[in-house]
């Protein structure tokens, strides 16, 4: 004869087994990370240089972005100082925008920086980082 031991367990002191809701988790966890997609934003990558003192920018007509390799970028397009020059003439900016990379040599800017004087915008950012 076979007798059935007895448990007798205080009531709501129950311990419950938890491998299995670890299971799961992880197959949810793993479901997500396949399922979800990263979406990786093309662009240039520039390093800023910091600045102690800055001032935020609004919304600027034209951005001119100076890569480390002085690669001029107008809207993602690598741009000539020629062809800078040109659509600075040809339409009538009211500000300009410079973000150079910290490794851009200084002549880049600097020629961007005459090209605006030489067809009279007055107003021109350089896009730092801040301080510290």
């Amino acid at each position: 004869m076979k007798f059935k031991k007895r448990v007798v367990t205080e009531a709501g002191l129950r311990q419950f087994d938890i491998a299995p809701l670890i299971d799961c988790i992880f197959l949810l966890l793993i479901f997500f990370m396949l399922t979800s997609s990263f979406v990786v934003i093309p662009g240039i990558n520039v390093k800023l240089p910091k600045a102690l003192s800055s001032d935020d920018v609004g919304t600027q007509t034209l951005t001119i972005v100076i890569s480390s390799e002085d690669i001029l970028y107008i809207q993602g397009q690598p741009k000539t100082l020629k062809e800078v020059e040109e659509l600075l003439q040809h339409k009538k900016y009211a500000s300009i925008f410079i973000k150079a990379d910290r490794d851009a040599s200084l002549g880049a800017v600097v020629g961007i920086w005459d090209a605006c004087k030489r067809f009279e915008i007055e107003k021109i950012g350089i896009a730092t980082t801040g301080g510290e």
